[in-house]
């Protein structure tokens, strides 16, 4: 199956980035150098922050992240990091997605991020190749009194959490899911009109999230602005990669070797990294 992987941001204040990427959200600092830091849960590297100098603040609409969505393992854990974020303050948003359930907020530089958890697959309702979801009320208390009832206090990010998946702002809904589903190799499993697509591979929910809501033909984020600066799809093996490279080439998209990874960008310049 393919999955996100790692999410790269540029940032502005890295040592303050790093400071609420550990003390709010709760994962572990396991690289951290005078321009870069990687976090992430249970050893596995899930963000990694980038600190460029001359690096402006995003001031207008642009391509680039609209929120990555960190995946934890049970309801539990939902709900001991939403009694902890409430603790701390946090400005937070919530939806129940009826496939999963989910908590939103911002980061001091804001980029925007969603922390939630699966319902079991069993209980996800597919009419044909697409999956029902939903924006429903989230059932605070719920999570709340499950979360107590375990007996044990929020830890930071448990060791299986995971990038469940990435929600991007695109310039072109269509062109965006030629891409996706022609190159990449997703299948479109949900939509909301002209404005929203959501793409998986083996059945999941969803991997990507494409949307326009910062308007259609809008310019890709440049490098000197802060935000997004790539992600990665992790393939099943290394015949996937070269097909998949081998399709973006026939398409006329750019694919760099970088050893460990091919870097590409999707039609409106979110830029991807693939490996294996």
């Amino acid at each position: 199956m393919t999955y996100v992987g790692e999410v790269g941001l540029k940032v502005l204040d890295l040592k303050g980035m790093v400071e609420f990427y550990r003390d709010i959200i709760g994962f572990e600092v396991l690289e951290h150098s005078a321009d870069s830091a990687v976090l992430g849960a249970g050893g596995k590297g899930l963000l990694r922050l980038e600190g460029v100098d001359g690096l402006q603040e995003k001031d207008q609409r642009y391509a680039g992240l609209y929120h990555f969505a960190i995946l934890l393992p049970s309801r539990e854990d939902l709900g001991r990091i939403l009694i902890h974020l409430h603790n701390k303050g946090a400005r937070l948003g919530s939806s129940d997605h009826l496939v999963s359930e989910a908590l939103y907020l911002s980061d001091p530089e804001g980029n925007g991020i969603e922390i939630y958890r699966d319902r079991e697959p069993e209980e996800w309702d597919w009419h044909g190749s697409e999956v029902a979801m939903a924006v429903d009320p989230i059932d605070a208390a719920g999570l709340v009194q499950v979360a107590e009832s375990a007996g044990t206090d929020w830890q930071g990010m448990p060791t299986e959490t995971v990038m469940g998946h990435i929600h991007l702002h695109v310039a072109d809904l269509a062109k965006a899911k030629d891409f996706y589903v022609n190159a990449l190799e997703f299948e479109v499993v949900s939509s909301l009109g002209g404005q929203a697509l959501f793409l998986a591979d083996h059945k999941y929910h969803h991997h990507i999230g494409l949307n326009v809501w910062n308007g259609t033909g809008i310019p890709a984020l440049p490098k000197e602005k802060a935000g997004l600066g790539y992600y990665t799809l992790v393939l099943a093996d290394e015949e996937k990669r070269q097909r998949i490279v081998e399709r973006l080439r026939a398409l006329g998209a750019s694919v760099e070797e970088h050893g460990s990874f091919s870097e590409t960008a999707d039609p409106s310049g979110n830029i991807i990294r693939l490996t294996v």
